[in-house]
């Protein structure tokens, strides 16, 4: 695979919060330390994306800089620029504005990369559209960027929307809010006030056969932050070394049946139901 660098979008005027989002500070520092601070151990390089008259602004300048060489509004111009920069590299994109992000989140998205993949992003909680500011765009995405750009469309969302894109199922719940008002700030902060970072919800579990036998126990109440029920299975799994992966199990959800996709919601009842064996 190509090699991995890393881009935090710090580029844009910030003009519904009222105030530079970069330079908030969620969690003691910065929001654009954070956000460098969680992607840069995971990838080769890692830089900061920055309008030309954004070089020399002291919160800016301490970090490797790419400066958009593209003449157009939004996330593509420093996606494009970045790729013009260094056109044989993927790149790990994230928005600047993303304080409820984990490490999780990234490595769970760079361990679902593939060597043919065009972009690997996660498929948003709200609408189920691909995130593209929290993406792996490969210099095959780019490359259909650079083109989309010059036909006179520059949402980097649409050109996923339109690409073979591995989309990938939420992480964490909220992982990917992005905080762009005076009260979605007030929002967040609340909720980073619980321990986890990430809003929490009580589910209700019950097994059966095996499943119940490796649990220990038929039924048992815990608090998750996992969006969706796959995520959560993969780590019972791990806890209890469940031998079924998901795609042999059935799973519902207050009492019908369920895609694993399907958004999780505070009092849910989950059935997990293994494969039925002899004869």
């Amino acid at each position: 695979m190509r090699p991995l660098y890393g881009l935090i979008l710090a580029g844009g005027a910030s003009k519904r919060m009222g105030t530079d989002k970069a330079a908030l500070a969620y969690h003691g520092r910065p929001q654009l330390q954070a956000a460098f601070d969680v992607l840069s151990p995971l990838v080769e390089k890692c830089f900061v994306s920055v309008r030309a008259d954004q070089t020399e602004d002291p919160l800016r300048a301490a970090f490797p800089q790419i400066v958009d060489s593209v003449e157009i509004d939004g996330p593509a111009a420093g996606l494009l620029s970045a790729h013009q920069a260094c056109p044989d590299v993927a790149w790990l994109v994230l928005a600047c504005d993303l304080p409820m992000l984990n490490r999780g989140t990234l490595e769970n998205l760079i361990a679902r990369r593939e060597a043919t993949d065009v972009a690997v992003a996660y498929r948003s909680e709200h609408d189920g559209l691909p995130e593209p500011l929290c993406a792996i765009w490969e210099p095959k995405a780019l490359d259909r960027l650079e083109q989309q750009v010059l036909d006179g469309r520059t949402c980097p969302r649409k050109l996923l929307i339109n690409s073979p894109t591995r989309l990938l199922e939420p992480h964490a719940r909220g992982a990917l809010d992005n905080i762009n008002t005076p009260g979605e700030r007030e929002d967040a902060a609340r909720r980073l006030e619980h321990p986890t970072g990430v809003p929490m919800i009580r589910l209700t579990l019950e097994y059966f056969a095996q499943l119940r036998e490796l649990a220990g126990t038929r039924e048992q109440s815990l608090e998750t932050a996992f969006a969706t029920v796959g995520p959560l299975y993969e780590e019972l799994r791990e806890t209890y070394a469940f031998p079924f992966e998901a795609s042999k199990l059935r799973v519902a959800i207050n009492g019908d049946f369920a895609p694993w996709t399907q958004p999780l919601k505070d009092g849910d009842h989950i059935v997990f139901i293994p494969p039925v064996t002899g004869g």
